[in-house]
């Protein structure tokens, strides 16, 4: 389990490092701890990525725990999908969506095609996309519909 272990502290992303828990399952593999969600998961490098974005969101950024789901299925038409991180705001309207991609897979359009047929559903206002290295921010015009990057993770207290 030391070199699994190994392995994943020195998976450095671009994103604040933290005191990350981890648990060495029977069928041996690794689990992290998910403060938000309080259990331990199957360590993927998508999930790695998800659990460093949520601390950074909340540590740093201040988005309240309380207003973020993780990993919750919705309906696309016949589809079924599944959205990574969804923040809601203090209404409880859809605030910012968030795609994960474990920290190999490049940001390419497919990805930003993939958050934004999430969107045609949430409707939120601003939409990213993370890879743990690269993320890519947009906010979403509510009379055209359309996107616009920005530079930045949205202020959550605007």
């Amino acid at each position: 389990m030391v070199d699994k272990l190994q392995h994943w502290r020195e998976q450095k992303l671009n994103l604040p490092a933290f005191d990350v828990r981890f648990r060495e399952e029977e069928n041996g593999n690794v689990s992290i701890f998910d403060p938000l969600r309080r259990k331990y998961l199957v360590l993927t490098p998508e999930e790695w990525v998800r659990v460093h974005l949520v601390h950074y969101l909340t540590a740093y950024l201040d988005y309240p725990k309380s207003l973020i789901s993780l990993e919750r299925g919705l309906r696309y038409h016949v589809l079924q999908k599944r959205f990574d991180i969804l923040v809601r705001d203090r209404t409880g309207a859809a605030f910012l969506l968030i795609e994960c991609k474990a920290p190999g897979i490049p940001l390419t359009q497919k990805v930003v095609e993939q958050v934004s047929v999430y969107n045609q559903k949430i409707q939120a206002a601003f939409l990213g996309i993370s890879n743990g290295n690269t993320h890519i921010c947009m906010q979403r015009d509510a009379g055209t519909g359309k996107y616009r990057q920005i530079q930045h993770f949205p202020d959550f207290s605007s």
